[in-house]
C-alpha cells in the first residue's frame, strides 16, 4: 500500500505547485486545507488522477466549544469542507475540539456530541467519510489517549503517530482500530513533525499495525527533504 504525503511539507508553495510536485511522488495526497492551502476551488483537482484526503481547517475551530455560536460556526466550517471533499471524492480529517477548564469537561463533552450528530448528518448528506485525529500533549484537548476513543462514538479514527508519542501511548493506540495514519517522529517531548527515524518512535511496530488494519497513511513532516528522508527510512524497514 503506497504511503501518501501531506501538503504540510510545502505550505510555503501555492497549492497548485504543491499538488504538482507531490503527485509526481505519490498517488495519495492529504491537503492541509487552511492557510496558504485553503481549498476554495475544487476544480483545481480535476487534472489529477490520484486520491485525496482533506485535513479540515483547525485554527480557531472548536466543535466542543461551550459558546454555542462558536460551536455552530465550527460545525459550519466543517460542513463547508465536506462539500468541497464531496466534489473531489476525498475523505476528511477533523480535530476533536477542546475545553478551557477542567471543570467544564462534562459540558464540553455534551457540546462535542451535539456537533458529532450534526457532522454525521452533514457527512451523510454529502456522502463524505470523516475521521477524527488524536491530539498531542496540549492540556484540555480531546482525544489524547486510547481511553478517550469512546468520545467519538465509533466514528473513523486517524492515528497520528507523533501526537501519540507525546502522550506516551502510541502502543495502546496501535492495538486499536484506525483507518488512516499521520506519520511523523519526535523525541517524546516536542511536536516537531520530524522525519521518520529522527525521533524515538518504533516505526516497525507502526507499519506492522498499518498493514494489519489496511489503513491509508501519509507522511506529515515539515519539509520536502524530510519527506524524502522518511520515505527512505520506511523503505529500509
Amino acid at each position: 500500500m503506497m504511503i501518501g504525503i501531506s501538503t504540510y511539507c510545502l505550505l510555503e508553495e501555492p497549492l497548485p505547485v504543491a499538488l504538482d510536485r507531490l503527485s509526481a511522488m505519490t498517488t495519495l495526497i492529504e491537503v492541509m486545507d487552511e492557510g496558504p492551502h485553503f481549498v476554495d476551488d475544487p476544480g483545481l483537482f480535476a487534472s489529477y488522477s490520484g486520491d485525496f484526503v482533506l485535513h479540515a481547517p483547525y485554527h480557531g475551530i472548536n466543535v466542543a466549544s461551550l459558546f454555542e455560536s462558536i460551536r455552530r460556526a465550527s460545525v459550519e466550517v466543517m460542513t463547508d469542507c465536506f462539500a468541497v471533499a464531496a466534489e473531489i471524492g476525498a475523505a476528511v480529517v477533523l480535530h476533536p475540539g477542546y475545553f478551557a477548564w477542567e471543570q467544564e469537561r462534562g459540558q464540553a463533552d455534551r457540546q462535542f456530541r451535539k456537533s458529532l450528530d450534526e457532522l454525521k448528518e452533514a457527512a451523510e448528506e454529502s456522502s463524505v467519510t470523516f475521521w477524527f485525529e488524536n491530539m498531542g500533549d496540549m492540556h484540555f484537548f480531546n482525544l489524547r489517549t486510547p481511553e478517550d476513543l469512546g468520545l467519538i462514538d465509533g466514528s473513523g479514527f486517524t492515528l497520528d503517530t507523533g501526537h501519540a508519542n507525546l502522550n506516551h501511548c502510541l502502543a495502546g493506540f496501535l492495538d486499536k482500530g484506525f483507518v488512516h495514519m499521520h506519520l511523523h517522529d519526535n523525541d517524546g517531548r516536542r511536536d516537531t513533525h520530524s522525519p521518520v527515524g529522527e525521533g524515538t518512535i518504533d516505526f516497525r511496530a507502526v507499519m506492522a499495525a498499518q498493514q494489519r488494519e489496511r489503513a491509508t497513511a501519509v507522511i506529515e513532516v515539515r519539509t520536502l527533504d524530510g519527506v524524502m528522508k522518511s520515505l527512505r527510512a520506511l523503505e529500509s524497514l
